[in-house]
């Protein structure tokens, strides 16, 4: 995260309530936003924290064997185990189309699961984990919020785009994509850095949000 950026999301921070959902492990988005002042932190693309970790764990478990198997023939393939799912990067392999023939056929083998793709990744979920979209929601109940406004990147974040109403519910979407269910977009992750300006001027007079604090361990 750019310096700027973290600044402005540590005042936006001070004047609302503020949740990040990740497709990183909770521990590791800890260590990088330690310091802005986030309410909650999400992690696994929305599975984490969940009372189901340890069949979640059981199930990424189950994976790794064949994964690491039949993915070791292609150089700069890296499978990043989670231990709640599994990201495969396939950025550094030049053959891109054998690596995802390969992941195709794994990934019918290793079913049921959930495959979602990426920038240069496939990432691989439990059977009936809940996703961003439900973990936002029940972030949302928790905090006493009527309406949240989300930004996301990813493919994953088509989770939460789609949702809820577009009353309860304002998504935004870094980049162009077709067929996004996000109404809104910015150009690039430079644009973020305005719009948590904008946030941040509307309420410039506002009293800090009483519950603003680090993330408790989970």
């Amino acid at each position: 995260m750019r310096d700027r950026t973290r600044e402005l999301l540590r005042q936006v921070c001070r004047l609302y309530p503020c949740v990040v959902v990740s497709g990183r492990a909770v521990a590791d988005v800890r260590e990088r936003l330690r310091g802005v002042g986030l309410l909650e932190i999400i992690g696994n693309h929305g599975l984490e924290p969940s009372e189901r970790l340890d069949e979640f764990a059981r199930s990424v478990k189950s994976w790794m064997p064949e994964l690491r198997e039949h993915l070791a023939a292609f150089s700069g393939v890296l499978i990043e185990d989670k231990l709640f799912s599994v990201a495969v990067h396939y950025r550094g392999c030049r053959d891109v189309q054998g690596v995802q023939r390969a992941l195709a056929e794994l990934t019918e083998r290793l079913h049921p699961l959930r495959v979602i793709g990426g920038h240069e990744v496939v990432n691989l979920l439990p059977f009936g984990a809940p996703h961003k979209g439900f973990a936002l929601m029940a972030a949302r109940e928790r905090l006493g919020c009527d309406r949240a406004l989300y930004i996301g990147d990813d493919e994953t974040d088509e989770d939460v785009f789609g949702h809820d109403s577009h009353d309860r519910l304002l998504s935004i979407r870094v980049g162009h994509r077709a067929g996004s269910r996000a109404p809104y977009f910015l150009e690039s992750q430079l644009d973020v850095d305005a719009l948590l300006e904008r946030l941040t001027a509307f309420r410039e007079h506002s009293r800090p949000h009483p519950a603003a604090k680090e993330p408790a361990a989970t």
